[in-house]
């Protein structure tokens, strides 16, 4: 799905600009010897400027219960980045600092969030900005046990992520329905702020279907649960429950000047979250269902210039041929006001319901017309334009390197510009760790060939038997940095 955004950057002076703080980390007491904390903002200009409001529940509301059953079902996460690998030297000479960064001898990044236990044989929920680029995942109970965490699959564009520790009988939250909330409705914000144990806190829905534009994200779809609920750096992964304890949302984002909290959060719907979470951990990888179409939100100027009576809906500003939308009809002009039934009221809204989607789902889609309402039943389709179900590819390793890969997702594609390549995910004793080739080191061609995949880095790697063992490669780092190189086999 291709979306129309009008650009921010013509906001008006005066406007207070708000810190938008991915609850990721929080430095960590006195900054301890070889470890460092990571703490990730964003920025955002809200308008008008946020404002922290107090509410008092009901004297009828009682969140006991709904606290005795999220506590537990909720873990604090710790993640290691960039541990330095086992074998290094001066292969690259000066560059090393270029591609690892200027940081202290042996030191190491350290990080912070929560997550949410959804089965009882350990599958974790978190966001994805929690674990990613983690070398060590390290899950620590409400009842200070302490587990390793491996990655099952991750999901940039939507920023959720499932980990798994090795456990049984575990606590768990069960999925409530994100649709059924309410403006005005209790909930209760559920994680590990500030690196402390599960810590509960209790506010109102603010808003539904709230996109907050968050600069430099890799989200396809914001539409977010906004609260009042005391969120803070330590919270992301956290749960977001409603009275009854079910789970309602995954707490993701604060609008902040501070980077602490100071009046509203915003959460992951538990619908989207729970369409994602059930692809990364049957495929490893999400199945993204589009329509089709490239479309706009609705603004004064444009039902202005289209004549159109109302600013609900979504305008179609052009559809992609082929495709699910133009297979079933539906025209440049078109106004989409609800899909199977449920009100589409803006980009925000329609994204998180089409989330909730898979290629090969047949939907209705009401669109208006000419100023009169009809119905199209469309085939949603990958971005392939096919219904052919996208499997994560699971990582091998190659003997002559000595190396673990794993093919690039199209995210990392397309902020490198290059159209293949197969990311080392693990190094061991052997010739690239001997020239000071680390985790996360981009292969793109080996003897002028292009490599995407375990078959073709072989084919490739066979060629050097008829160059006299010489092995010509190239690749980059995640920062960008391209090198070439040569060596023997």
């Amino acid at each position: 799905m291709k979306t129309t955004v009008k650009s921010f950057l013509g906001a008006a002076a005066g406007t207070a600009v708000i810190l938008l703080v991915y609850t990721l980390a929080f430095n960590h007491q006195h900054n301890i010897s070889r470890e460092q904390s990571v703490m990730q903002t964003k920025t955002v200009q809200p308008s008008p400027p946020i404002k922290a409001a107090s509410f008092y529940a009901p004297g009828n509301t009682d969140f006991v219960e709904a606290a005795q059953k999220s506590v537990d079902a909720v873990v604090h996460i710790k993640t290691i980045i960039g541990m330095k690998p086992q074998h290094y030297d001066d292969f690259f000479g000066q560059l090393r600092d270029y591609l690892y960064g200027r940081r202290p001898a042996n030191s190491t990044l350290v990080a912070f969030g929560s997550g949410v236990i959804i089965s009882p044989d350990g599958y974790i929920v978190t966001n994805n900005h929690v674990v990613a680029g983690a070398d060590k995942i390290t899950v620590t109970f409400n009842n200070k046990q302490e587990l390793t965490a491996k990655v099952i699959g991750t999901s940039a564009s939507s920023d959720l992520a499932v980990i798994k520790v090795d456990a049984k009988d575990l606590p768990y939250l069960t999925y409530g329905n994100s649709d059924d909330l309410k403006v005005g409705q209790w909930v209760l914000a559920v994680g590990n702020p500030f690196n402390l144990t599960s810590t509960v806190t209790a506010g109102i829905v603010s808003a539904k279907a709230r996109d907050i534009h968050i600069p430099g994200a890799q989200s396809d779809i914001e539409s977010f649960i906004q609260t009042d609920a005391a969120v803070n750096p330590g919270n992301s992964g956290g749960a977001l429950v409603n009275t009854q304890g079910q789970l309602v949302g995954i707490n993701t984002a604060i609008a902040s000047k501070t980077g602490a909290y100071e009046g509203y959060s915003f959460a992951i719907p538990v619908n989207l979250v729970k369409k994602v979470v059930g692809d990364l951990m049957k495929y490893g990888h999400i199945q993204r269902a589009y329509l089709g179409i490239q479309i706009r939100d609705i603004d004064e100027q444009l039902a202005k210039e289209k004549g159109l009576k109302n600013l609900e809906g979504v305008y179609v500003a052009e559809v992609i041929q082929p495709g699910g939308a133009s297979e079933a009809g539906m025209h440049a002009g078109d106004i989409i006001k609800a899909v199977n039934g449920k009100p589409v009221k803006g980009i925000a809204t329609f994204m998180e319901i089409l989330g909730q989607y898979s290629p090969g789902n047949v939907i209705q889609v009401t669109i208006q017309r000419d100023h009169h309402l009809k119905t199209l039943k469309v085939t949603l389709k990958n971005r392939e334009g096919s219904l052919a179900v996208v499997k994560a590819e699971h990582p091998f390793f190659n003997d002559k390197l000595g190396v673990e890969l794993k093919g690039i997702s199209d995210a990392t594609m397309n902020r490198l510009r290059i159209s293949h390549g197969l990311r080392i995910t693990r190094v061991e004793d052997g010739i690239l760790s001997n020239g000071g080739i680390s985790k996360n080191f981009i292969i793109t061609e080996v003897n002028n060939h292009s490599v995407s995949n375990k078959k073709t880095l072989e084919a490739a790697l066979k060629i050097s038997s008829q160059q006299n063992g010489v092995v010509k490669m190239k690749g980059m780092y995640p920062n960008g940095m391209k090198i070439s190189f040569e060596f023997m086999l």
